[in-house]
């Protein structure tokens, strides 16, 4: 069973397997790196990807292959196999590639080090990207990559165990007091009403809608310990308590997406991705995607999960880079993404048409209106995995406490 949650849910991408030795390390050889330092004639760009699978990297080579024909120039695709690690190497050894993915997770960390060029800016079309998107890659007021595209969280609903439950369509939940008391209708002796993720991947979400965040919005303050989180874990700690609600470990679950396919649980929160694993691994159930529940003042609040596509600030062809991520982000080059691999375009103007290709992803598309871009602080990993640790020990854990240690480890990162 895969588990998309690798993909995207820790903000990340699944990553095929490839020998780093192989791949010279950083991923590239010494003739790459003599390539790249060519200061004349058609320029020769290394990209490196952190690819979801045989169809995502088809997908990107055949997009940059198109670029190179019209441009004259040639882009080079290679996999990473892990993404981190090779980039670090390259950045290293001042031989990074000039183009890749960068996750808004670690987004902060490469633009705090200067590895990163911010070239966000110079696009006259930035402002059709998300505004959240935006947010995630802006670094000390800059904007420096164009976002690649995106998911968000939408509310799972297993329509045969909503009817079964006597639910109809206008019980979908709306308020956080709807989704615990449809939960509770939901749980039988076979199942639970809701399967939620124990990270703040999934758990974020609840504070978004109290109206809380682990930041304020340009990252400069913590906000880890206000009364808004604590409303939303302590609205978590509540239907975990009541056991309408269980974490996947309960039940004999890798992810959320494999409970809910299992038929363990009735609904569950998760991305676009788990459309692919439903049809793949649990074609027979059929479900509904709803938008996620307001919190108590009303705040509609979901997550996004995105990457850009950075270029080296040590790249020796940044104009053609730059031309390149321009081509790899227009509209139509977007959609033919959305349609081979199952992510959602980052222009708000392919919006449209992407609803109309798939209707049911309304929910998660409509949600990049309000949602809530990944921590954007440089290297904040750790205290984010501590505070992971801290949601798993729920509910028996103290909601204030887990907060306060999340303040406390996130002042020492921003500098407070």
């Amino acid at each position: 069973m895969r588990n998309p949650r690798t993909r995207w849910g820790v903000g990340g991408i699944a990553l095929l397997s490839l020998s780093l030795t192989a791949c010279g390390g950083s991923g590239f050889d010494d003739t790459d790196k003599a390539d790249s330092q060519a200061s004349s004639g058609p320029a020769s760009i290394k990209v490196l990807i952190a690819s979801s699978g045989d169809a995502e990297t088809k997908a990107v080579t055949a997009a940059a292959n198109a670029w190179g024909s019209k441009s004259g120039n040639k882009a080079t695709v290679t996999q990473a196999q892990d993404i981190g690690q090779q980039l670090g190497q390259g950045f290293a050894s001042n031989n990074p590639p000039d183009v890749f993915y960068v996750d808004a997770g670690r987004f902060a960390t490469y633009a705090s080090a200067g590895s990163l060029e911010p070239y966000g800016d110079s696009l006259s079309d930035k402002d059709d990207f998300y505004p959240a998107l935006r947010q995630a890659f802006t670094y000390d007021g800059k904007l420096y990559c164009a976002p690649k595209d995106f998911s968000t969280l939408g509310l799972q609903i297993n329509t045969k165990a909503w009817a079964k439950a006597g639910l109809t369509d206008a019980d979908y939940p709306t308020t956080w007091p709807q989704l615990a008391s449809v939960a509770k209708k939901l749980t039988t002796g076979k199942q639970v009403g809701l399967a939620l993720g124990d990270t703040r991947d999934r758990i974020g979400a609840s504070m978004v809608q109290a109206g809380g965040w682990v930041t304020n919005k340009d990252a400069t303050k913590v906000t880890a310990d206000s009364p808004e989180n604590l409303k939303a874990l302590n609205f978590v700690k509540s239907l975990l308590a009541d056991g309408s609600t269980k974490y996947p470990k309960q039940l004999d679950s890798g992810w959320p997406g494999e409970a809910f396919g299992k038929q363990k649980a009735a609904m569950t929160i998760e991305g676009n991705w788990i459309a692919g694993a439903m049809k793949s691994d649990y074609p027979d159930v059929k479900y509904k995607t709803v938008p996620l529940p307001a919190g108590p003042t009303g705040k509609k609040g979901t997550l996004a999960f995105t990457q850009c596509w950075g270029i080296a600030a040590k790249s020796k062809h940044k104009a053609a880079a730059i031309d390149f991520v321009k081509a790899m982000t227009a509209k139509d080059n977007q959609l033919t993404f959305a349609k081979a691999i199952g992510v959602m375009p980052s222009r708000q103007s392919a919006q449209a048409d992407y609803v109309a290709q798939f209707p049911q992803d309304k929910a998660f598309i409509d949600g990049a209106a309000y949602a809530q871009a990944p921590v954007n602080v440089a290297k904040i990993d750790q205290v984010l995995a501590d505070f992971d640790t801290g949601l798993q020990s729920l509910p028996g854990a103290d909601p204030k406490q887990i907060l306060a240690r999340l303040q406390k480890n996130a002042q020492a990162v921003v500098g407070q």
